[in-house]
């Protein structure tokens, strides 16, 4: 019996850490026990979610500044009054980042050029609305300045982040947002959710599209966009992590199931749209596994894995635009222990000194395709793209002057406005206070006598 071996030119490749004095020591993760990666980056920066006492934090290193961080002595954007919980950074504007917390508040940050050379708790904007803490926010890859921010009060929020403003509300879920992902064009929304449903749905209409049960496990979920599919990462019943694939257009159900182990830690699923190769890493073990993604049955090829004594806490991939194309790298990943940050390369074994473009098709510009107003009013674009050819020089784009309008937050003024607000509280307290009856006695009807 003969066999065959798939052709593929990511067939062979590796992963690589940096040498010592090219990792990052004496970083502080924040403790906080919510599923988040903790870390991301993009061609100037990397942002941590830091512990720190007395409310949350997040530090901003630049990429040149490796070897140990002072200790102590780290500057921090510090507004939050509760921990961070999620952060992203701008696409197309690197001085940008957003952050979301327990707080409930949504804060967006400006690093000064040549990175925060001290502590401020004072924001850029501050996003309000959210009634309960914000799990995650990511932004619009295709509309400058739209951030999509998802809470415990079971809602995504869209935002114009340079007005202040709120957008788009969806409503739907009826339990935790576990993600949130933005397929590759930003004209639509996946999320995982505690229900162990999947939701996809356009932002910019007030109901659900699509909507498949998941994973069965009551550990968590995520959901990652590649291309026109959709990539489910979770548990079984029988607690193995496992991941599906769905057409984008129709998630009845999924195209390909694959099962992985029996660890605990939850998936963080990475794809590159140049390569189509999928990352999946282990929260709380080293291992990096990766797939190339095509078109046709069986959907996923098994290329190969990445292994490390080390756990990795959280996980982030630098943007295409910013990796070593003399060196054939064709990703780069930065991985956060517990008190380190780790570049690891993954290359093309190639000896050769000539650009390889079968390697590095066009890519990412980080560029906007549309304004928040057009894309509010239904416009839709695709990401804009630019080589990576060593002598291809990309125009100079201007730096985006955002003018960030802060929105006032003005209470009730007269006796008869206070009146109002009074009983509107009292409404919704009551309310409440019925939702956690009803809760409650569902807990006890659920429980073992």
């Amino acid at each position: 019996m003969s066999r065959f071996v798939r052709s593929s030119k990511y067939r062979h490749v590796f992963g690589q850490v940096a040498k010592p004095e090219e990792c990052y020591q004496n970083i502080a993760v924040t403790r906080s026990a919510w599923d988040s990666n903790y870390i991301k980056a993009n061609p100037k920066y990397f942002a941590v979610c830091w512990e720190a006492a007395g409310g949350g934090a997040i530090a901003v290193v630049p990429h040149e500044a490796s070897g140990k961080l002072s200790q102590g002595n780290v500057p921090l954007f510090n507004g939050h009054k509760g921990p961070v919980l999620d952060i992203d950074f701008h696409p197309h504007v690197d001085s940008i980042l957003a952050s979301a917390s327990e707080d409930g508040n949504v804060m967006i940050w400006g690093i000064p050029e040549g990175g925060l050379q001290k502590s401020t708790t004072e924001p850029l904007q501050l996003l309000q609305g959210h009634k309960r803490k914000v799990g995650t926010t990511d932004f619009n890859p295709v509309a400058s300045n739209v951030l999509a921010t998802s809470s415990t009060d079971f809602t995504v929020k869209l935002w114009d982040v340079e007005k202040g403003v709120n957008m788009f509300t969806t409503e739907g879920h009826s339990d935790i947002i576990q993600s949130v992902a933005w397929n590759y064009g930003g004209s639509l929304l996946a999320t995982s959710c505690k229900d162990k449903k999947i939701r996809v749905f356009d932002p910019r209409s007030p109901t659900i599209a699509q909507e498949t049960t998941g994973h069965q496990g009551v550990k968590g979920s995520r959901v990652c966009w590649m291309r026109d599919k959709l990539l489910s990462v979770g548990f079984s019943k029988t607690t193995e992590r496992e991941f599906n694939i769905f057409d984008g257009k129709d998630i009845a159900t999924p195209i390909a199931h694959q099962s992985i182990d029996s660890a605990s830690g939850l998936l963080m699923p990475f794809f590159d749209h140049d390569t189509n190769i999928l990352f999946l890493a282990g929260k709380g073990d080293g291992n990096i596994r990766y797939y190339e993604i095509v078109d046709e049955a069986p959907f996923f090829y098994y290329l190969s894995e990445f292994k490390s004594a080390t756990p990795q806490r959280g996980l982030a991939f630098i943007p295409k635009r910013a990796v070593n194309v003399s060196e054939c790298e064709v990703a780069r990943a930065l991985k956060l222990s517990t008190n380190k940050m780790e570049p690891i390369s993954f290359r093309v074994p190639r000896k050769s000194d000539i650009f390889q473009d079968d390697l590095y098709p066009d890519t990412y510009a980080g560029e906007p395709s549309l304004t928040a107003e057009e894309w509010a009013g239904g416009a839709n674009a695709e990401p804009k793209s630019r080589s990576l050819a060593p002598g291809f020089v990309q125009k100079d784009k201007p730096q985006a002057e955002l003018k960030f309008e802060k929105q006032v937050q003005e209470g009730p003024k007269s006796e008869k406005e206070l009146r109002e607000e009074y009983e509107k509280l009292k409404t919704r307290v009551a309310y409440l206070e019925g939702e956690l009856i009803k809760r409650d006695a569902r807990i006890k009807e659920l429980s073992p006598q």
